[in-house]
């Protein structure tokens, strides 16, 4: 059974209720707002309550936008969906203050477990652009995007690199390899396509470039022109590393390969000449 208007503006509500508590660093459970619901709604289990809350995390990335982190987005959503999130946050301006807190706010180095930080990579998901959304968004900074820009953010993301990379070089017997590492975006400039030259056990030069988040793993992250190209032009040897979860208990999977081949990509930006 579809969704009613009113049955999608009172989940929208509910959610954005959880993101800003949780982008503020205060405690709730899912768990009682789905219970909270049921007696709101017509007849849905709290299954359909959950996958309903997952497709809401689809249409913010789809928007550019932070989401609740424990509800991993399903993009197979009616296009009511979109509408009424974007509606949302045309009425909800104040609600732009929480994204430009989670794009900013700075973390505290945590302990780190480098036994065991390599997790699996997410399960591929194809992303469809939506063909109007950028335009008719209230919110126009991407702050997905802007996370990622983050300065102080990135380099915590690399240090965590370099650190399990030089433990990985040692503990397979390679400590003069280890101390070879180079960390080529803060010694030489962020505009040569990837982050770190580390070393293979052999010797042979490894290639990679780091990605950082406070969001899941599923995140979508960005890249420029020329990492692609570097990418594409050392397919063979080039990793991208991508830290996650970073303010709570950071993990990192990692794919090897060109960036046309390990990530679904859309072009978001063109450069213009006469």
């Amino acid at each position: 059974m579809d969704w009613s208007n009113i049955e999608v503006e009172t989940i929208i509500s509910d959610y954005f209720s959880m993101l800003s508590l949780e982008i503020s660093g205060k405690s709730y459970s899912k768990a009682e707002h789905r219970r909270a619901l049921l007696p709101l709604l017509n007849n849905r289990s709290e299954g359909s309550i959950e996958f309903k809350h997952q497709n809401i995390s689809a249409v913010l990335i789809k928007l550019g936008q932070p989401y609740i982190k424990g509800y991993l987005p399903r993009y197979n959503y009616q296009r009511i969906l979109e509408e009424k999130v974007i509606e949302y946050l045309s009425a909800h301006s104040q609600i732009e203050n929480h994204f430009e807190s989670f794009a900013s706010r700075q973390i505290f180095k945590p302990e780190l477990d480098y036994e065991n930080l390599l997790v699996s990579p997410p399960a591929s998901n194809i992303f469809h652009e939506p063909s109007e959304t950028y335009s008719r968004s209230p919110i126009k900074v991407n702050y997905l995007e802007k996370e990622q820009n983050n300065a102080k953010l990135g380099m915590f993301g690399e240090e965590i690199v370099m650190e399990y990379e030089r433990r990985s070089l040692i503990k397979m017997g390679k400590a003069n390899l280890a101390e070879k590492v180079e960390w080529i975006s803060q010694e030489k400039g962020d505009g040569l396509g990837f982050d770190i030259l580390s070393r293979y056990g052999n010797g042979k030069d490894k290639y990679i470039e780091v990605k950082t988040t406070k969001l899941s793993k599923e995140s979508p992250f960005f890249f420029t022109r020329n990492e692609m190209l570097f990418s594409l032009g050392h397919k063979s040897d080039y990793h991208l590393y991508r830290l996650f979860d970073v303010d709570k208990r950071a993990k990192m999977f990692v794919k090897q390969g060109d960036l046309k081949t390990i990530c679904h990509s859309v072009p978001i930006s063109f450069k213009g000449f006469f």
